[in-house]
Order: structure tokens, then C-alpha cells, then sequence
């Protein structure tokens, strides 16, 4: 007689019946419940952890991309010998044929626009409160170009008004106690040139556009002035300091490098948005393989129960193996009836994870709300994070491999307890029944 097909319906009833059987009866233990239960919040924290990550680090760069350039080209500064005081100056690196230069940027292919800007720091003054505020001098066509600036649904004023005034960040408005129409006075240390010196050029301006760029240091520090005012205000007539590039893939930016470069001529030199956050975002990287793996050690320690799970099983149901194997049940087939109750454990379990991974990747928001209102707003603190609220992005990826983690640790475990099941003696096993 021909042995039956692997994984036959048979071996899945008894698994089955097993798994179902009372207590009393040698069915589930509480350790197989205790394993199920484990298993399904490993998998849930797992799948949630990554999908929280992956949307911190999708809205981080969201923010980092709208409201500064994918790329900046600027010029290194030169230094000049003086042979009559045999000094060196040191001049900075501006760029003077900037509109020029930013045509044949823009003809490189993948480049979507080319913004020249003059970029400078001062101490923004209100009263007697101050700040520091870094100033982009920018067209206004160029700050309707920026997604993270130009969203009239969490701004407040007028972009239009931007050529008489200037736009500043939520963050510093509400440091200043300023409102749109309210002057801002800034100072800047290089100023008027004098036979006793450079004194700090002092000026007041409209504030106009307040917006929320999504990024704590961006909406505090950051400043936008129409581009003659900055060139006027700062000494740049006829300068720039760089020119920001925006290109159709920013994730693929270090591609543009060597073509920006050739483009825009001797002593040029590209900052990208990687450079810029780089370190952050390796760390970022860094910390989603550690967390993978401390809580896969947690969905491991989780399946262990399982081992003991069938242990205790295969013990009371030593009489119903004896009695299997006399009527013709080979150990392959017992092997299997076992696997199969361990692995019914952990697909259940990995199946609820799942749902419940997801579900509450879907209710972060409303979570960390509660989490804000019980702990009075400091569950997430945007001056430490750097964004203002908390994101998950499900990725199908994530989902696979934490399942695919689960159920390869639930069926590795599975096979001791399930070849011990099917080396037990028959004639050992009903000696004493």
C-alpha cells in the first residue's frame, strides 16, 4: 500500500482536533496560548515600529525638500595678494553672472529650476525680544515655486505682498509676537562702510507672509526678503551667493553633482540636501536594523513558547501517538501532525499581528493625540524631533518581512518538539495503558 502524499487532509484534521481539544483532554496549553499571544504583539509592535519609522523619515524629508533647495551651487572664496602691504584678503565666494550661470543649470536634463539667492544671518528684533534669523533673498516667483512655504492653508498673509515686505516663520512670529503687518527690524553685521569702520546696517520691515514650513528650526530661524532688498540690504549688488537647484528626483540628487559642477565653471562647489542631513538620516538607517533586530529577538523569545507548548502536548499525548503509529502512521506522518500544531500557533498568531500592526499603524495620529493630551504635550516635542507631529507609512515591504520573520521563527521551533513526537517508541508509549 502507497504511503500517503505529504501535508495529507488527515495530518490537518488531527492537527486540527488537537489544537481544538479541551484542556482536560491533553488539548492547548496555556503556554500555547501564551505563545499565540506573543507572537501576535511582536508582530503588531514590529510592523508598527517600522511603519512609524518609515513615516518619521518620509516626513522628515518632505519638510527638509519644501522648504530649501534639492541641491546649492556656490563658489569658493579666493584670495588676493596685496603687493604693497604684502597682505592676503580672503574674498568671499560670490557668484556676480549668477543669472548666467543659472540658465546653464537649468539645461542640464532632470534639472527642474534654477533659483539664484542671496543668503545671509541676522538678529531679528521686536521690542525687547530678539532672534536669530536666517535670511533667503529670493523672487517671488521662486518662493511660489517652494511647497513647504507657499501653502495658504497653514499661512497666514498675503504672498503677493512679498515685494514689500518680507515672510517669516511661524516659529519666530510667535517668539517675537509679531502678526502679519507688524515690522520686524533686522540687523545685519555687515553694513555701511565708514573711514572708522563697518557698522551693522539697521533697517525695519513689513512682515507680510507668515508660514509653517512643518520643520521646528525652519519656522524659528528662517526669513524670506525679495531678491534687490536682500542684494541692497546686504551688499550684494550684482551678487549672489548661490544658486539653488531643484531637480525632478531628489533621492537621486549626487547624480547631478559632476554635471552641476561642469556647468557652473571653476571654483564651483555643490552642498546637497544628503550633505546637509546625511548623518541624521544614516543614523535614522542605523536605528531601523537595531530596532529589526531587537524586536525579531522579542518575536524569537515569543515562538520559544511554542517549543514548550508541544512539549507538554506530544507528553499527554503520548497514548494517541502510540496508537497512531500501530495502526500504520509513520513517523513522517506524526512529525507533520506536530509541525502542524506549532505552525497553526504561529500563522494565527502572525495573521492577528498583522491586523493589529496595521491597524494601529493607521491610528498613530489619533494615538499620539491621546498620548499629548494625558502627558500635557510633551509625548512629542517638536524642538527636539524637529517635526511637529508624528507620521507611519505602511510599506509592503516591512509588512512582508516581519510575517515572513514570524512564521519562519514559528516553524524552525516547531521541528524539535515534532521529531521527538515521532521517535517515540509505540511499544513504550502503551506499555502502561
Amino acid at each position: 500500500m502507497a504511503s500517503p502524499a505529504p501535508f495529507s487532509r488527515f495530518e490537518f484534521m488531527i492537527a486540527w482536533r488537537y489544537l481544538r481539544a479541551r484542556r482536560a483532554e491533553g488539548g492547548v496549553s496555556v503556554m500555547t496560548w501564551i505563545s499565540l499571544l506573543g507572537i501576535t504583539l511582536g508582530v503588531m509592535a514590529l510592523i508598527a515600529t517600522l511603519a512609524v519609522r518609515a513615516g518619521f523619515r518620509a516626513e522628515f524629508v518632505d519638510t527638509i525638500l519644501g522648504a530649501n533647495a534639492h541641491s546649492t551651487v556656490y563658489y569658493a572664496p579666493t584670495q588676493i595678494y596685496n603687493e604693497l602691504t604684502e597682505e592676503t584678503y580672503v574674498t568671499p565666494g560670490r557668484v556676480e553672472d549668477y543669472d548666467a550661470v543659472a540658465a546653464r543649470i537649468a539645461q542640464i536634463p532632470g534639472v527642474i529650476r534654477a533659483v539664484p539667492a542671496v543668503r545671509a544671518q541676522v538678529m531679528a528684533r521686536q521690542g525687547d525680544a530678539a532672534s536669530l534669523g536666517d535670511v533667503h533673498g529670493i523672487t517671488l516667483d521662486a518662493l511660489k515655486e517652494m511647497s513647504g512655504i507657499a501653502d495658504p492653508q497653514s499661512a497666514l498673509g498675503n504672498l503677493d505682498d512679498f515685494d514689500r515686505g518680507i515672510a517669516i516663520g511661524i516659529g519666530m512670529a510667535r517668539d517675537l509676537g509679531l502678526g502679519v503687518g507688524d515690522r520686524l527690524q533686522l540687523v545685519a553685521p555687515e553694513g555701511a562702510k565708514t573711514p572708522f569702520g563697518t557698522t551693522p546696517r539697521v533697517e525695519s520691515f513689513e512682515v507680510v507672509y507668515i508660514f509653517s514650513a512643518g520643520r521646528y528650526d525652519v519656522d524659528k530661524a528662517r526669513v524670506y526678503m525679495p531678491m534687490a532688498e536682500a542684494q541692497s540690504f546686504f551688499n550684494r549688488e550684482g551678487q549672489v551667493d548661490e544658486i539653488g537647484v531643484y531637480v525632478a528626483d531628489p533621492e537621486r540628487i549626487d547624480d547631478w553633482t559632476m554635471p552641476l559642477l561642469q556647468a557652473a565653471g571653476e571654483r564651483a562647489q555643490v552642498w546637497t540636501w544628503r550633505d546637509a542631513s546625511g548623518s541624521f538620516l544614516a543614523a535614522l538607517d542605523m536605528e531601523d536594523d537595531v530596532m529589526f533586530i531587537i524586536l525579531s529577538i522579542l518575536v524569537l523569545i515569543a515562538s520559544m513558547n511554542i517549543t514548550s507548548g508541544l512539549i507538554m502536548l506530544v507528553k499527554n499525548k503520548g497514548r494517541d501517538i502510540g496508537i497512531l503509529r500501530t495502526m500504520g502512521l509513520t513517523e513522517g506522518s506524526v512529525l507533520r501532525v506536530f509541525f502542524l500544531c506549532g505552525a497553526f500557533t504561529g500563522v494565527i498568531g502572525t495573521i492577528a499581528g498583522v491586523a493589529l500592526g496595521v491597524a494601529l499603524s493607521l491610528n498613530v495620529d489619533h494615538i499620539m493625540a491621546a498620548l499629548n493630551a494625558l502627558t500635557g504635550g510633551n509625548a512629542w516635542q517638536p524642538e527636539v524631533r524637529g517635526i511637529y507631529h508624528l507620521t507611519a507609512e505602511l510599506r509592503a515591504w516591512d509588512i512582508f518581512r516581519a510575517a515572513a520573520l514570524s512564521l519562519a521563527l514559528s516553524f524552525v521551533v516547531t521541528i524539535f518538539p515534532a521529531r521527538r513526537a515521532a521517535r517515540m517508541n509505540p511499544v513504550e508509549a502503551l506499555r502502561y495503558e
